[in-house]
């Protein structure tokens, strides 16, 4: 990680934006995702107990991509009609690999996600990413290709190596980097791990 980049971005921003995240022009981009609104349900709509209803849970998964501002509208039409199609089987399978992603074996869950997804040639990292991003915003991480691809090569990350196919092996690294960049800038650059990301897009001009 180059660091110097990295605090020379932070300081740009804050000439900026006095304030990071604080400040009122932030605070109307923000507005317009509603984190607090999308956390809110994405905790009601995915802890533990809900996943006794598994159909519930694919139609909340659903209901989650289609209210997303991150989400493509093209991406969105495809994610639902997939997961109208799936039959209880794979509905199942789906609503299992996210309760083991949030509450079980992480990996186990990314790939089950990964493989019922796939069937529907819609394994995506955006769709993939935006639960556990909405469920955890301060850990996990939204994986947006152009944006990702844009840091690595930006702040020198060499740990990491981008690949369409969502794989968890790239998916905990990239949320490690994520996550030890965030403690090289102040904390009102990282009121959650998307806004980070999205002061990272705007200091590279993504």
């Amino acid at each position: 990680m180059n660091k110097l980049k990295l605090k020379e971005a932070a300081a740009d921003f804050f000439v900026a934006y006095p304030g990071g995240f604080a400040h009122p022009d932030m605070m109307k981009i923000a507005e317009k995702h509603k984190p607090e609104k999308m956390t809110a349900l994405a905790q009601q709509f995915f802890n533990p107990d809900a996943f006794a209803d598994y159909g519930q849970v694919v139609e909340n998964m659903v209901k989650m991509v289609s209210r997303s501002s991150m989400i493509s509208i093209f991406e969105k039409p495809r994610f639902r009609d997939y997961c109208k199609s799936l039959d209880a089987d794979s509905a199942r399978k789906l609503s299992d690999g996210l309760y083991l992603f949030l509450h079980g074996d992480e990996e186990k869950g990314f790939d089950q996600l990964v493989s019922v997804l796939q069937q529907g040639k819609i394994a995506k990292w955006s769709i993939i990413t935006i639960f556990p991003t909405y469920y955890r915003p301060q850990k996990e991480v939204f994986v947006k290709p152009t944006t990702v691809k844009a840091v690595i090569e930006t702040f020198e990350i060499q740990e990491v190596k981008y690949h369409p196919t969502p794989t968890y092996d790239f998916y905990k690294k990239y949320r490690d980097v994520i996550n030890k960049m965030k403690k090289e800038v102040p904390p009102s650059l990282s009121p959650s791990n998307a806004a980070f990301s999205g002061f990272l897009m705007m200091s590279m001009g993504v």
